[in-house]
């Protein structure tokens, strides 16, 4: 006869929980944890700092664009800077964005209608309101990756490769993406999604994250690596938009190159090949700026502008009653 404890599936011990990254604090009483992980490389590319397991595969979402733009580098497309950074970008909606964006479309014989974004609203709140208060509806051009999208289209128009079918897992422009972030990364890609925006996604380690920043920052120059990291530094209102903290980084600590990602996802390469990747687990980008405060202040970055992107207050009737604040 079988026994209870034989018929008694086995349960496997509960992964372990990732360490507190950030709290929440709220008239002196912690009301809540952002949990994650968080890798920083040192100037040589070993690990300096580990916490929770940056070695396990995610989605780096938007934080993946250095990556892409370099594969229609690759495929051949010439950008400008300005045009370079926008193919990068998650940007804010701005009317700077929008007209570069219908330009860069306008060029190959393209228009808004051929991007395969989802319609959306500006990325950043103000604009949306400014937008909304116009009397403008939700549109592909105004989602924050049209300008990623944007130089895709171009790529494939230039190489004569089928646009209907450009987000296409199978699509020679994204097997030239997936073959980037590969090398960039230093490691195989753990798994195909698709991103917000309907493009391939693929996963990494932050440790491959870091060190693929990491490698943009001091690839030679001139190669396409270079060139991304190069055009994002040199305009980064275009990579993001002017209220928002990639922007204030790589425009306030010459060389830095800064990107973040939906579902709170940031990394960072400084001039001298220190990098940083980290994400928080529950996907609340409220917790991005303490976080990557701290982790630039452990890389000795004291700055004006860390501050201002650690900033992240608690309102309780109007007034400030508590913080964000990082936990490590």
């Amino acid at each position: 006869m079988t026994s209870s404890a034989a018929r008694t599936p086995a349960i496997s011990d509960p992964a372990p929980r990732l360490p507190v990254l950030a709290e929440v604090v709220r008239s002196g009483f912690t009301e809540g944890h952002h949990r994650g992980s968080l890798v920083v490389l040192a100037a040589d590319g070993s690990v300096e700092l580990s916490l929770g397991d940056p070695g396990a595969p995610v989605f780096p979402r938007s934080s993946n664009k250095p990556m892409q733009a370099a594969a229609v580098l690759r495929a051949g497309l010439d950008l400008s800077e300005e045009r370079l950074a926008l193919a990068a970008a998650s940007h804010s909606g701005e009317g700077f964005h929008l007209d570069l964006v219908r330009k860069m479309l306008s060029e190959h014989g393209l228009s808004p209608e051929d991007l395969q974004t989802p319609p959306d609203l500006p990325l950043d709140a103000v604009e949306a309101e400014t937008y909304l208060a116009a009397g403008h509806v939700r549109e592909r051009l105004t989602m924050n990756c049209s300008g990623k999208h944007a130089a895709m289209l171009a790529a494939c128009a230039l190489n004569g490769w089928d646009m209907a079918g450009y987000l296409d897992p199978a699509h020679p422009l994204q097997r030239l993406v997936h073959q980037v972030v590969e090398e960039a990364a230093g490691e195989e890609v753990a798994a195909v999604g698709t991103d917000g925006c309907g493009a391939p996604l693929m996963a990494v380690s932050l440790v491959g994250l870091a060190r693929a920043f990491r490698g943009f920052v001091l690839a030679e120059p001139g190669t396409a690596e270079r060139r991304v990291a190069d055009a994002m530094r040199a305009h980064p209102e275009y990579v993001a938009g002017t209220r928002r903290p990639d922007t204030w980084l790589m425009r306030e600590v010459p060389g830095t190159l800064s990107k973040m990602g939906a579902e709170a996802v940031q990394a960072v390469a400084l001039a001298d090949g220190r990098a940083l990747a980290f994400k928080i687990d529950d996907g609340s980008t409220r917790a991005l700026g303490p976080v990557l405060a701290r982790a630039l202040g452990l890389l000795g970055i004291d700055a004006p502008v860390v501050g201002r992107i650690g900033r992240a207050p608690l309102l309780g009737g109007g007034a400030e009653v508590g913080e964000i604040r990082a936990a490590f």
